[in-house]
């Protein structure tokens, strides 16, 4: 299961190919059923995992042209241009040293156009352990979420995690 999950991830991007991995994960974990027993519908229950909310995220940034790579860090809700692209954090989550680690943020990116526009070019989750997961697709510049830095405070889980 493990094999098909990182080969679909590799090749599906975004959080469509990670819902379909996962569910079909999912599928492959329920329980079988007797043939004349009628089929159940199996969730798999989310995992209650501390998240802490950090106020910095770090990225790296490739210009493709020079081949340098720069970090910078930029704290949540403010905008850093890197070269054609700015990006702005809007989240960014760890888990305590006791956890695996993880980290992972929510993350938008506009590029300036030669007339001066601005342009979205990419608006969602980044995940440091997997870069090329939600990749932002540039032909000059590629930005990756590294770290998060500063968090002490545990994030309040989601209404939908609470009930």
């Amino acid at each position: 299961m493990t094999v098909r999950f990182l080969l679909a991830a590799s090749v599906m991007s975004g959080f469509l190919g990670a819902a379909l991995c996962t569910g079909a994960l999912a599928q492959d974990a329920a329980p079988p059923t007797s043939p004349g027993s009628a089929a159940t519908d199996t969730t798999v229950p989310a995992q209650d995992v501390e998240r802490i909310k950090n106020p910095i995220a770090v990225f790296a940034g490739l210009d493709k042209i020079t081949a340098r790579i720069v970090s910078f860090e930029v704290k949540m809700n403010e905008t850093v241009q890197f070269g054609a692209l700015q990006v702005t954090p809007r989240v960014c989550y760890t888990r305590p040293d006791s956890e695996r680690p993880e980290t992972v943020g929510f993350v938008e990116v506009d590029e300036i156009t030669l007339k001066k526009q601005t342009k979205r070019i990419f608006t969602g989750w980044m995940f440091a352990a997997s870069p090329g997961l939600n990749a932002v697709e540039h032909p000059i510049y590629d930005v990756w979420l590294t770290d998060c830095k500063g968090g002490k405070d545990k994030a309040q889980p989601p209404a939908s995690a609470a009930q």
